[in-house]
């Protein structure tokens, strides 16, 4: 998409060319909206200045994925052992927090990890992109300026009301961040300042954003007590997909049509709910594999990250943090996805080919895609960015 210059006007791009005049300009033309936010002009001039744009946020708001990541490679990554493991620990670490919370807000304790876990690998992957650079950048060039400059003077809401400092407030490219990647203006409704010390700081502050969470879950409907959902066994003829998450009716029109949970106990719980609770249907390959009854906290989950498969990979993380098992039914593929450790040698051996492709982390990204499908054109393999183990082996036996 090329840049576009619209002059004098707060909801345009500055310039044709990202540059660090257009950018300063673009910025400076935002002091009334600023103004309208709380911020003084002083102020907002001060926090501003030096600000330049980041050309490789810029490139990462207009790449569009060529294929969608199959939801069975999508919870190998999310829910693996480490991460399972991890989340234990974190459980145990912050017991006496999450009892707390658990107390608060009604939110299971694993839930809040299994947030935490996916979002920054507990902390460990929380950014670290500036957010003023990032989002002054996204603010006046590209797409969705209008939606990118909500989110700037939030941020500068937040560092003018001195919760994080400017050289603190990192994250990701696109502005979320902290513990569990809040965007900004989510900061300023729902984040909580839970170690009360008089900052809400969700870099910093461990309790401060796993408070801001629990808060943000009980805000989008959470449900003490209940489940997200059971794995099930769809009878003949009703039907579910990625979609049917909105066809809400009562459990017992459901255990009407002959809906069963996998495993004794889960059927258990799920005849001693209120036979009145809306439930929906999901079968997230659309085209077989688990299906799932879902209730209000699948919800709340959902309105974090509206994502079929972000809701189910943190429900399931969660209920594996608690001692659960894998679902019973197999996913309906003869795709193999690759572990955590065959993708980092993917990485590994893609780096030796000279691809430049950033850290070595086991996330298959769009540099680490764009390597896959040069070296799939080499091989003579199908050209379609996914790494497989017969991709692997053949990467291994070739020449570099």
């Amino acid at each position: 998409m090329p840049w576009l210059l619209m002059a004098q006007h707060p909801e345009a791009a500055a310039a044709d060319e990202p540059t660090a005049e257009a950018m300063a300009a673009c910025l400076r033309a935002m002091a009334p909206q600023a103004e309208s936010a709380g911020l003084s002009r002083a102020n907002f001039l001060r926090l501003i200045e030096g600000l330049e744009p980041d050309p490789e946020v810029l490139r990462k708001l207009d790449y569009q994925p060529e294929f969608v990541t199959p939801v069975w490679e999508y919870l190998e990554l999310l829910v693996n052992d480490k991460r399972i493991a991890n989340g234990q620990a974190m459980l145990a670490k912050y017991r006496d927090l999450l009892a707390s919370l658990e107390a608060t807000y009604g939110v299971a304790p694993e839930q809040i990890i299994a947030i935490w876990g996916v979002e920054s690998s507990y902390g460990e992957r929380a950014g670290q992109n500036s957010l003023m650079t990032a989002l002054g950048s996204l603010s006046c060039f590209g797409r969705r300026q209008s939606f990118f400059r909500r989110e700037l003077m939030a941020t500068l809401q937040i560092v003018d009301a001195g919760h994080i400092a400017p050289g603190r407030l990192v994250g990701s490219w696109a502005g979320a961040f902290g513990h569990t990647q809040f965007m900004p203006s989510t900061f300023l409704r729902l984040a909580v300042d839970q170690d009360g010390d008089g900052r809400r700081d969700l870099i910093g502050s461990v309790p401060d954003a796993l408070g801001s969470t629990a808060n943000y879950l009980q805000q989008s409907g959470w449900q003490r007590g209940q489940p997200w959902g059971f794995e099930i066994r769809l009878p003949d003829g009703v039907v579910a997909d990625s979609d049917t998450r909105r066809v809400r009716k009562p459990l017992s029109q459901w255990l009407a049509l002959g809906v069963q949970a996998l495993g004794s106990s889960d059927q258990r719980r799920l005849m001693a709910m209120d036979d009145t609770t809306p439930a929906a249907l999901i079968r997230p390959a659309d085209t077989g594999g688990p299906a799932f009854i879902v209730f209000a906290n699948y919800d709340a989950v959902f309105a974090y990250n509206p994502s079929v498969k972000y809701a189910l990979a943190i429900n399931h993380l969660a209920d594996r943090i608690a001692g659960g098992g894998p679902f019973v039914t197999p996913w309906p593929t003869e795709f193999k996805g690759l572990t955590r450790t065959e993708r980092e040698a993917v990485q590994q051996l893609l780096l030796a080919r000279g691809h430049d492709i950033g850290a070595v982390d086991g996330i298959l990204g769009s540099r680490s895609r764009e390597a896959i499908k040069l070296e799939q054109q080499r091989l003579g393999q199908p050209v379609n960015g996914r790494a497989d183990k017969p991709f692997l082996e053949a990467l291994r036996a070739g020449p570099r």
